[in-house]
């Protein structure tokens, strides 16, 4: 199997030195393993970058190692979905990198040498379709989609993390904050298999594949990357407070288990689900990265890629 490391140059505030890249061929190397790299040139390029690499080598296999954060593997994931021959995998270097804490019990994702002894697992992705940013599209997701709260936090901490004074889980904790200052939630009509679970405003809706979204808040504790079902939560429209009480509990996963939060969460699983901004249009965070969304329509898609998962090492 051929080892193709896609360097995303902007991921985790430009941590990937040349130094680091030369590391991953000199382990290759060593290995004897036939491994190359490439540095995407801008959005969208790491999925066209593996697709036209796809289609220059049918039948042969190729594993593309995201170098980067989840929107990164995102981009990876979209090229690779559909073809047998393709692998996909991470070397976590964003400021999320939620979808590898899937993987309590896989080896370090961040040992090249653990990715080259790895096994190969299929895991479920999210289909999903509809008017993204004014064009119809139907694209992929492995990890999580966040509309609300959640997702004007990514959004608010984007703009945060361009100051030099903050990063990481500081501007992710700053931008909870003026979110909540703000109180910015949604207003959605939200069906899952057929059935409505809500209709009117809300403080925010996820709908998981993986457990973890914003760099390690578990908010979908019983999602599972290859349990053939998205995991849909929706939480009701909370004053501040409450809110208050309820986020230390969001973050750590146990805010399902609380008798306080039966009235006031939704949590299913689900096939199909449905999400109809009331007011025309949403923010919907896919893996990290925003969008602008009209109604958009989530489908499970089980067993539904390649995933090269790091050895358990020494």
């Amino acid at each position: 199997m051929r080892f193709v490391f896609i360097v995303n140059p902007v991921a985790g505030q430009g941590n990937l030195t040349n130094e680091l890249q030369d590391g991953f061929l000199r382990a290759a190397e060593k290995a004897n393993i036939q491994a190359y790299l490439y540095e995407t040139k801008g959005v969208g390029d790491a999925e066209i970058f593996v697709r036209k690499t796809l289609e220059a080598n049918p039948g042969h296999k190729v594993c593309f190692i995201a170098c980067g954060g989840d929107g990164t593997f995102n981009e990876v994931l979209n090229g690779c979905i559909g073809n047998e021959d393709a692998v996909c995998s991470v070397f976590p270097m964003g400021t999320g990198n939620d979808f590898v804490r899937n993987f309590p019990d896989a080896g370090d994702f961040r040992d090249v040498n653990a990715l080259f002894e790895g096994s190969i697992i299929k895991c479920d992705a999210i289909e999903y379709s509809g008017v993204i940013d004014g064009e119809f599209k139907t694209r992929y997701c492995g990890n999580m989609f966040n509309i609300g709260f959640d997702c004007n936090v990514v959004d608010k901490t984007a703009d945060l993390k361009k100051k030099p004074f903050l990063s990481g889980s500081l501007a992710y904790l700053a931008g909870v904050a003026y979110t909540l200052i703000k109180k910015n939630g949604a207003d959605l009509k939200v069906t899952a298999n057929g059935t409505v679970l809500c209709d009117g405003p809300i403080l925010l809706t996820s709908i998981a594949n993986g457990s973890y979204c914003g760099g390690g808040v578990k908010s979908n504790p019983y999602a599972s990357v290859q349990d053939g079902k998205i995991d849909l939560s929706v939480i009701n429209d909370l004053g501040r407070l409450k809110f208050i009480t309820l986020f230390p509990k969001y973050q750590k996963g146990t805010h399902l288990d609380t008798p306080a939060t039966k009235d006031i969460i939704t949590n299913v699983k689900a096939e199909e689900v449905t999400i109809t901004p009331r007011n025309g249009s949403m923010r919907l965070c896919v893996d990290g990265e925003i969008y602008t969304a009209e109604g958009v329509i989530f489908r499970i898609m089980p067993q539904a890629f390649n995933l090269l998962v790091p050895a358990v090492r020494e």
